[in-house]
Protein backbone atom coordinates (compact mmCIF):
# COMPACT_ATOMS: atom_id res chain seq x y z
CA UNK A 1 0.00 0.00 0.00
CA UNK A 2 1.36 3.48 -0.66
CA UNK A 3 2.33 6.14 1.69
CA UNK A 4 -0.28 8.29 0.03
CA UNK A 5 -3.03 5.91 0.53
CA UNK A 6 -2.08 4.96 4.23
CA UNK A 7 -2.52 8.52 4.57
CA UNK A 8 -6.20 8.83 3.08
CA UNK A 9 -7.46 5.72 4.63
CA UNK A 10 -6.64 6.79 8.13
CA UNK A 11 -8.17 9.97 7.17
CA UNK A 12 -11.06 8.21 6.26
CA UNK A 13 -10.95 5.87 9.09
CA UNK A 14 -10.65 8.90 11.88
CA UNK A 15 -13.21 10.75 10.18
CA UNK A 16 -15.74 7.77 10.41
CA UNK A 17 -14.59 7.49 13.95
CA UNK A 18 -15.94 10.95 14.53
CA UNK A 19 -19.02 10.46 12.97
CA UNK A 20 -19.66 7.35 15.06
CA UNK A 21 -18.26 8.53 18.57
CA UNK A 22 -19.78 11.21 21.28
CA UNK A 23 -17.03 14.22 21.12
CA UNK A 24 -15.25 14.21 24.43
CA UNK A 25 -15.49 18.28 23.01
CA UNK A 26 -16.31 19.97 19.18
CA UNK A 27 -16.10 23.15 18.38
CA UNK A 28 -18.16 25.29 15.04
CA UNK A 29 -17.76 28.56 14.26
CA UNK A 30 -17.64 31.54 11.52
CA UNK A 31 -15.56 34.36 11.12
CA UNK A 32 -15.73 37.44 8.49
CA UNK A 33 -12.45 39.22 7.08
CA UNK A 34 -11.58 42.12 5.41
CA UNK A 35 -8.32 43.05 4.48
CA UNK A 36 -6.75 45.34 2.28
CA UNK A 37 -2.73 44.39 1.90
CA UNK A 38 -3.36 40.66 0.36
CA UNK A 39 -0.50 40.19 -2.04
CA UNK A 40 -1.87 38.43 -4.65
CA UNK A 41 -0.64 36.11 -7.02
CA UNK A 42 -3.15 36.31 -9.97
CA UNK A 43 -4.12 39.74 -10.20
CA UNK A 44 -3.34 42.82 -9.22
CA UNK A 45 -6.42 42.95 -6.25
CA UNK A 46 -5.55 43.83 -2.81
CA UNK A 47 -8.88 44.31 -0.75
CA UNK A 48 -10.40 40.50 0.16
CA UNK A 49 -13.35 39.72 1.98
CA UNK A 50 -13.48 36.41 3.16
CA UNK A 51 -15.83 33.76 5.32
CA UNK A 52 -14.04 30.96 7.04
CA UNK A 53 -16.39 28.01 8.40
CA UNK A 54 -14.13 25.77 10.94
CA UNK A 55 -15.02 22.68 13.14
CA UNK A 56 -12.61 20.97 15.99
CA UNK A 57 -13.53 18.11 17.84
CA UNK A 58 -11.79 15.27 20.16
CA UNK A 59 -12.98 11.99 19.98
CA UNK A 60 -11.81 8.66 21.60
CA UNK A 61 -7.94 7.94 19.63
CA UNK A 62 -8.44 10.76 17.36
CA UNK A 63 -8.68 14.49 16.80
CA UNK A 64 -9.83 16.86 13.58
CA UNK A 65 -9.96 20.16 12.69
CA UNK A 66 -11.41 21.26 9.44
CA UNK A 67 -11.78 24.77 7.86
CA UNK A 68 -13.30 26.07 4.24
CA UNK A 69 -12.43 29.41 3.57
CA UNK A 70 -14.87 31.29 0.73
CA UNK A 71 -12.99 34.59 -0.48
CA UNK A 72 -13.92 37.35 -2.68
CA UNK A 73 -11.39 40.08 -3.91
CA UNK A 74 -11.76 43.71 -5.10
CA UNK A 75 -11.72 42.35 -8.86
CA UNK A 76 -14.81 40.03 -8.06
CA UNK A 77 -12.78 36.99 -8.15
CA UNK A 78 -13.76 34.41 -6.00
CA UNK A 79 -12.50 31.24 -4.44
CA UNK A 80 -12.73 28.34 -1.91
CA UNK A 81 -10.18 26.63 -0.06
CA UNK A 82 -9.89 23.77 2.43
CA UNK A 83 -8.07 21.72 4.78
CA UNK A 84 -9.07 18.61 6.42
CA UNK A 85 -6.93 17.58 9.11
CA UNK A 86 -7.32 14.15 11.32
CA UNK A 87 -4.94 13.26 13.64
CA UNK A 88 -4.89 9.40 15.00
CA UNK A 89 -3.59 8.87 18.64
CA UNK A 90 -1.20 6.51 19.06
CA UNK A 91 -0.85 6.40 22.84
CA UNK A 92 -4.81 6.11 23.41
CA UNK A 93 -4.75 3.63 20.73
CA UNK A 94 -1.81 1.37 22.35
CA UNK A 95 -2.92 2.20 25.90
CA UNK A 96 1.09 3.52 26.33
CA UNK A 97 1.99 6.78 28.00
CA UNK A 98 3.93 8.31 25.07
CA UNK A 99 4.38 11.85 26.88
CA UNK A 100 8.68 12.88 27.01
CA UNK A 101 9.36 16.55 27.47
CA UNK A 102 7.09 19.10 26.97
CA UNK A 103 5.22 16.11 24.11
CA UNK A 104 2.25 15.17 25.82
CA UNK A 105 0.98 12.43 22.75
CA UNK A 106 2.23 11.19 19.11
CA UNK A 107 -0.23 11.59 17.01
CA UNK A 108 -0.35 9.82 13.19
CA UNK A 109 -1.16 13.33 11.32
CA UNK A 110 -2.70 13.62 8.00
CA UNK A 111 -4.18 16.53 6.06
CA UNK A 112 -6.26 16.87 3.15
CA UNK A 113 -5.87 20.42 1.32
CA UNK A 114 -8.05 21.63 -1.59
CA UNK A 115 -8.82 24.21 -3.79
CA UNK A 116 -9.92 25.40 -6.71
CA UNK A 117 -8.66 22.62 -9.45
CA UNK A 118 -6.13 20.55 -6.93
CA UNK A 119 -6.04 18.25 -4.12
CA UNK A 120 -2.76 17.47 -1.52
CA UNK A 121 -2.35 14.93 0.77
CA UNK A 122 -0.21 15.12 3.60
CA UNK A 123 1.05 13.10 5.69
CA UNK A 124 3.53 12.66 8.97
CA UNK A 125 3.56 12.62 12.51
CA UNK A 126 2.37 14.83 14.90
CA UNK A 127 3.08 16.15 18.49
CA UNK A 128 0.24 17.28 21.52
CA UNK A 129 2.52 19.59 23.41
CA UNK A 130 1.90 20.90 27.18
CA UNK A 131 3.15 24.15 27.49
CA UNK A 132 2.42 26.73 30.47
CA UNK A 133 0.02 29.58 29.62
CA UNK A 134 -1.28 27.55 26.53
CA UNK A 135 -4.58 26.66 25.74
CA UNK A 136 -2.99 23.84 23.27
CA UNK A 137 0.10 23.41 21.30
CA UNK A 138 1.16 21.31 18.41
CA UNK A 139 3.54 20.78 16.11
CA UNK A 140 3.17 18.73 12.50
CA UNK A 141 5.69 17.53 10.25
CA UNK A 142 4.38 16.17 7.19
CA UNK A 143 5.50 14.49 3.62
CA UNK A 144 2.88 16.54 0.63
CA UNK A 145 1.92 14.56 -1.93
CA UNK A 146 1.13 17.65 -4.51
CA UNK A 147 -1.34 16.98 -7.54
CA UNK A 148 0.32 19.73 -10.15
CA UNK A 149 3.61 20.06 -8.26
CA UNK A 150 6.46 18.17 -6.88
CA UNK A 151 6.32 16.77 -3.50
CA UNK A 152 7.81 18.65 -0.44
CA UNK A 153 7.60 18.72 3.14
CA UNK A 154 5.76 20.94 5.90
CA UNK A 155 5.96 21.75 9.17
CA UNK A 156 2.95 22.74 10.69
CA UNK A 157 2.78 24.42 14.27
CA UNK A 158 -0.55 25.50 16.29
CA UNK A 159 -1.13 27.27 19.50
CA UNK A 160 -3.42 29.08 21.40
CA UNK A 161 -2.49 31.71 24.56
CA UNK A 162 -5.31 33.28 26.68
CA UNK A 163 -5.31 35.87 28.60
CA UNK A 164 -7.01 38.95 31.03
CA UNK A 165 -6.56 42.25 30.83
CA UNK A 166 -8.65 43.55 33.63
CA UNK A 167 -12.14 42.26 33.51
CA UNK A 168 -11.58 41.74 29.64
CA UNK A 169 -10.67 38.43 27.88
CA UNK A 170 -8.51 38.02 25.09
CA UNK A 171 -7.14 35.30 22.73
CA UNK A 172 -4.52 35.00 20.43
CA UNK A 173 -4.03 32.01 18.34
CA UNK A 174 -1.74 31.14 15.01
CA UNK A 175 -1.03 28.46 12.98
CA UNK A 176 2.64 28.50 11.48
CA UNK A 177 2.92 26.63 7.67
CA UNK A 178 6.68 26.62 6.67
CA UNK A 179 6.99 24.55 3.60
CA UNK A 180 10.43 22.90 1.38
CA UNK A 181 10.72 24.68 -1.86
CA UNK A 182 9.15 22.25 -4.77
CA UNK A 183 11.80 23.37 -7.55
CA UNK A 184 13.11 25.98 -9.73
CA UNK A 185 9.40 27.24 -10.05
CA UNK A 186 8.18 26.32 -6.50
CA UNK A 187 9.86 28.37 -3.32
CA UNK A 188 9.87 27.28 0.00
CA UNK A 189 7.20 29.33 1.76
CA UNK A 190 6.58 30.70 5.47
CA UNK A 191 2.84 31.35 6.09
CA UNK A 192 2.57 32.69 9.70
CA UNK A 193 -1.32 33.52 10.37
CA UNK A 194 -2.27 34.92 14.27
CA UNK A 195 -5.62 36.41 15.33
CA UNK A 196 -5.84 39.02 18.11
CA UNK A 197 -9.31 38.56 19.69
CA UNK A 198 -11.74 40.09 22.48
CA UNK A 199 -14.28 38.35 23.24
CA UNK A 200 -17.20 40.60 23.06
CA UNK A 201 -19.88 38.34 24.10
CA UNK A 202 -19.28 37.90 27.66
CA UNK A 203 -21.03 41.52 27.98
CA UNK A 204 -23.93 40.37 26.27
CA UNK A 205 -24.60 37.24 28.27
CA UNK A 206 -22.43 34.14 29.90
CA UNK A 207 -22.93 31.87 26.64
CA UNK A 208 -22.09 34.06 23.62
CA UNK A 209 -19.03 33.42 22.62
CA UNK A 210 -18.33 36.32 20.14
CA UNK A 211 -15.18 37.83 19.77
CA UNK A 212 -13.99 40.99 17.28
CA UNK A 213 -9.97 41.67 16.88
CA UNK A 214 -7.58 41.28 13.79
CA UNK A 215 -6.33 38.84 11.88
CA UNK A 216 -2.50 39.12 10.85
CA UNK A 217 -1.14 37.41 7.96
CA UNK A 218 2.80 37.08 7.33
CA UNK A 219 3.31 35.03 3.89
CA UNK A 220 6.71 34.67 2.02
CA UNK A 221 6.55 33.26 -1.20
CA UNK A 222 2.84 33.39 -1.19
CA UNK A 223 2.08 29.97 -3.55
CA UNK A 224 5.90 29.80 -3.75
CA UNK A 225 5.76 32.50 -6.21
CA UNK A 226 9.54 33.89 -5.19
CA UNK A 227 8.99 37.93 -3.73
CA UNK A 228 5.60 37.41 -3.58
CA UNK A 229 5.48 38.50 0.08
CA UNK A 230 2.17 39.60 2.17
CA UNK A 231 2.01 41.71 5.04
CA UNK A 232 -1.77 42.34 5.89
CA UNK A 233 -3.87 43.04 9.11
CA UNK A 234 -7.73 42.26 8.80
CA UNK A 235 -10.77 42.78 10.87
CA UNK A 236 -12.33 39.80 12.11
CA UNK A 237 -15.46 38.94 13.59
CA UNK A 238 -16.09 35.53 14.50
CA UNK A 239 -18.91 33.63 16.57
CA UNK A 240 -18.74 30.41 18.04
CA UNK A 241 -21.99 27.85 18.38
Amino acid sequence: MKLTQLAALCAFSTTTALTQAAPVWQDFSLTGLYGTNYEQVFDEAEEQATLTVEYAAKVKYADVFFFMDRSRDETDTKATYFELAPRLSLGEVTGQNLAFGPVKDVLVATTWEGGEGFDNFLYGVGFALDIPYTQYANINFYRANNESTKDDYQMTITYAVPFKLGNEDFLVDAFLDWSTAEGPQHASELNWTSQYKWNVGKHISPETRLYVGVEHSVWNNKYGQKGKDQNDVSALVKYHF
